[in-house]
């Protein structure tokens, strides 16, 4: 919300500076986002007199000017403004200034070989107006060498962030009553114009959907004059970030932000029969007024009348009714919307506007009559006319609440102690009204929030009310009481694996990434195995869809760094990705993911050219995050292929038994890389944290020491001949399972295809470390060992080899 300093004073009485302003509406929950000055742009520039102008010797449109700024010394000046001429007051930007329009620094130039020494501005040059045919013209009696910024008068605008529950301060007079109950001025009343009328209106109105638009009025002026706004609401306009479009409509705008009222002038000629707020029809269309048609059904409604729809109600106005300077008769239309009608209609159309955000919000249901005639009161001023009788249609709500207060709950709730006399004045200030209740129980109110209070629901938004005015810096600053002794760890288990996992991926080398959970539909639809969950009211249509995979933001992020140069990447993210259950319901799932893009090493003299990732660095990261999480890697199977967007043959998944699966690793497919628009190799790895079986039988968190066995262990090599297509992991496991009173360890360290091999089989050589305990192995202990690990492989068809 953006408004000017003097426009504020137009409703508050005070002689507060900017920074008392500024200082005190941040103290009262209204915060200040930033204090423009429009003089500071305007450093440089001083009311300046032609006193000579003779044209350029080298170009027919341009004038050599000399110019008076108050320095005693005329200034030579080139200018191309046709109205430039001897004795003209103008404004004169010198060597140094900055151009508000273009941010282009003026300095001394020769222009067609003749020296300038700054530039005659135009208006639109300095941001003060549209006019660009000719330099600004000043009275005759303008001050010779007074900085303009000082003559032209300098009102600082700001830009105060309201919060959804304020909608009264969503108008330049809900902020001036703010600061006038905070004590820093005093509210002037609103003033408002009794028009009666002194005809029957010829467009009669109605409301035939009473549960959307509960009060339609409105009234006919006849005879008006369309065009330029007046300045002064011009600059009003401006100030809030407004484009001055037509008398009729920034009337209408203007009201709105000063007061929070949204209202619409159609013309009258573009009017067929009554004008009626109804239910749209399904599929009915209206072109608004930022150009784009859309589509209706019926839970929406609108204002039309027997032509058709011209009116998106309490969103935007249609673009065929709309005020032209053409426009002679208009129809004033001001109303009361139902607020989730409102909310929704906006979200199904992906519309936004001034007055939906307003309407959304809630607007004092009571303000209608008012409203209309400050309107026919603005319109009669600038544009002339007659005014007809209003018609209303309908009857608002209240929109007042009844609260019962305590006043003692401004220590108990807030913290603070305030009289009950203070708590009213400030209540009352606001615009609430108190009246005491008979009670045995203490002092007790019965308060009545106005209707520009649609957010006062109970007791402690009263409170919140009393505390904010009378300031929150007041409120004691007190630690929560806290038991003797040890604080308790207060981390749950999931957020221990969770701070576990992130730094044993980060010791592996790899950078944290933390993406949106939202993604775009086609993207989520890649890495979905069923259908994924999409947002009703999304951020904007690319992040529409909540991920089922972290994969997809962690490849956005692998494009958008080898756009930039990036060679190599490795990225991991732990996160929640988002499923459909059986029944229909969202449900969430702990995941770590793991990208490995591009180079693995660069290139170098000993290895020529650069290495790239392959499905085995994936296989290693996800190993040892399992095992870091706590999974039981030694039992896990690798099984099958990790799904559709993975490479086939290059990628597989991690199980403990058939069904249960903790990871897929591999190289992604080229379609999908192609998807994402990466051209390099990428390989990944997923883990399904949720899938980890817990540890059974701990019993307690106590530390268990490393004590080193007493006797050196034990190597024996063995080398099987098995079929091609065996994994060598299921070997390994099976070898490793032989004798676990006595085997700790058994890894492969050769797989061999070649001359004395059949046909259809390789030979794998298994490194098997054997742990004595109470004294060393003798022959035979080794020999029993060894005849257990091969006729366990013999069970998967390895046969050791001579």
């Amino acid at each position: 919300m953006k408004f000017s300093l003097s426009w504020l004073k137009d409703h508050l009485d005070t002689t507060a500076s900017v920074d008392e302003i500024a200082a005190k509406l941040n103290a009262i929950g209204l915060e200040v986002e930033g204090v423009e000055n429009p003089a500071d742009k305007l450093k440089g520039f001083r009311v300046a007199r032609v006193l000579t102008a003779e044209r350029h010797p080298n170009a027919d449109k341009l004038q050599v000017l000399t110019v008076d700024a108050g320095d005693g010394q005329p200034l030579q000046v080139v200018c191309g403004a046709p109205n430039a001429r001897a004795g003209l007051v103008g404004v004169l930007g010198l060597p140094g200034a900055v151009v508000p329009a273009n941010g282009m620094v003026l300095k001394v130039a020769a222009v067609r070989s003749v020296e300038s020494n700054g530039m005659m501005c135009s208006t639109r040059e300095l941001e003060l107006g549209e006019d660009h045919d000719g330099i600004i013209e000043l009275p005759e009696d303008a001050p010779i060498g007074q900085a303009f910024a000082d003559y032209h008068g300098a009102d600082p605008v700001f830009d105060v962030a309201i919060t959804p529950n304020r909608p009264d301060c969503m108008g330049v007079y809900g902020i001036a009553r703010d600061l006038a109950a905070a004590g820093l001025g005093t509210l002037k009343p609103i003033v408002a114009p009794q028009i009666a009328g002194t005809f029957a209106s010829p467009v009669d109105i109605r409301t035939e959907d009473t549960e959307g638009c509960p009060a339609f009025y409105g009234r006919t002026i006849l005879g008006v004059t369309n065009g330029a706004s007046p300045d002064w609401l011009q600059a009003r306009l401006k100030s809030a970030g407004q484009r001055p479009i037509s008398a009729l409509v920034d009337i209408t705008n203007y009201v709105m932000l000063t007061y929070g009222r949204p209202a619409h002038a159609y013309d009258r000629a573009k009017l067929t029969g009554a004008v009626v707020a109804r239910r749209a029809k399904d599929g009915e269309g209206v072109t608004a007024l930022n150009g784009k048609h859309y589509l209706l059904d019926h839970t929406m409604t609108v204002i039309a009348d027997e032509a058709g729809v011209h009116d998106i109600a309490g969103i935007m106005g249609g673009e065929h009714s709309g005020c032209s300077d053409d426009t002679r008769d208009v129809l004033l239309e001001i109303a009361y919307f139902d607020p989730v009608r409102i909310a929704q209609t906006g979200r199904t159309l992906n519309l936004t506007s001034d007055a939906r955000g307003r309407f959304e919000r809630g607007i004092d249901p009571q303000f209608l009559d008012t409203g209309l005639d400050l309107l026919t009161g603005l319109v009669l001023e600038i544009c002339g006319g007659q005014a007809s009788e209003v018609i209303r249609a309908g009857t608002p709500p209240s929109g007042t609440r009844q609260v019962h207060y305590e006043p003692t709950l401004a220590e108990t709730l807030g913290g603070v102690a305030i009289p009950s006399a203070q708590q009213r004045t400030i209540l009352e200030s606001l615009g609430f009204s108190v009246v005491a209740v008979d009670s045995q129980d203490g002092e007790q109110w019965s308060v009545t929030a106005p209707g520009w209070r649609p957010d006062v629901d109970g007791a402690p938004d009263i409170v919140e009310e009393v505390i904010r005015i009378h300031g929150l810096d007041k409120v004691e600053s007190v630690a929560l009481p806290r038991a003797d002794g040890v604080a308790r760890p207060t981390a749950t288990p999931a957020q221990k694996l969770e701070r576990r996992l992130r730094r044993a991926a980060a010791a592996r080398g790899n950078h944290e990434a933390v993406t949106w959970s939202f993604l775009p539909e086609a993207d989520a639809a890649v890495f979905a195995d069923s259908a994924v969950w999409t947002l009703a009211n999304p951020i904007s249509e690319d992040m529409k869809a909540m991920r089922p995979s972290l994969l997809p933001g962690l490849l956005a992020a692998v494009r958008r760094n080898l756009d930039r140069g990036a060679s190599g990447l490795r990225l991991f993210e732990i996160g929640r990705r988002y499923l459909r259950a059986e029944n229909g319901a969202s449900d969430e799932r702990l995941s770590l993911a793991v990208v490995l893009a591009g180079e693995k090493t660069a290139r170098g003299w000993a290895t020529g050219k650069p290495a790239t990732f392959d499905a085995y660095d994936a296989k290693a990261e996800a190993l040892a995050l399992l095992a870091e999480a706590g999974a039981p890697v030694d039992n896990l199977q690798v099984m099958g292929e990790a799904g559709s967007q993975f490479h086939p043959g290059q990628s597989a998944t991690l199980r403990l038994g058939p069904k249960t699966v903790l990871a897929r690793f591999g190289m992604l497919h080229p379609a999908v890389l192609k998807q994402f628009d990466i051209d390099a190799p990428v390989a990944v790895a997923e883990l399904f944290l949720d899938a980890i079986p817990g540890k059974k039988g701990a019993a307690s968190f106590a530390r268990v020491h490393y004590a080193p066995p007493a006797l050196q262990a034990v190597t024996r090599d063995f080398a099987f001949l098995v079929p091609a297509d065996l994994p060598a992991g299921d070997l390994v496991r099976m070898v490793k399972g032989a004798d676990k009173a006595n085997i700790v360890a058994a890894r492969l360290f050769d797989d061999f295809r070649g001359q004395g091999v059949p046909e259809g089989s390789k030979s794998l050589a298994i490194e098997v470390t054997l742990q004595p305990g109470e004294k060393s192995y003798a022959e035979a202990d080794l020999k029993a060992i060894a005849d257990k690990v091969t006729a366990a492989a013999a069970k998967l068809g390895a046969v050791l080899r001579g």
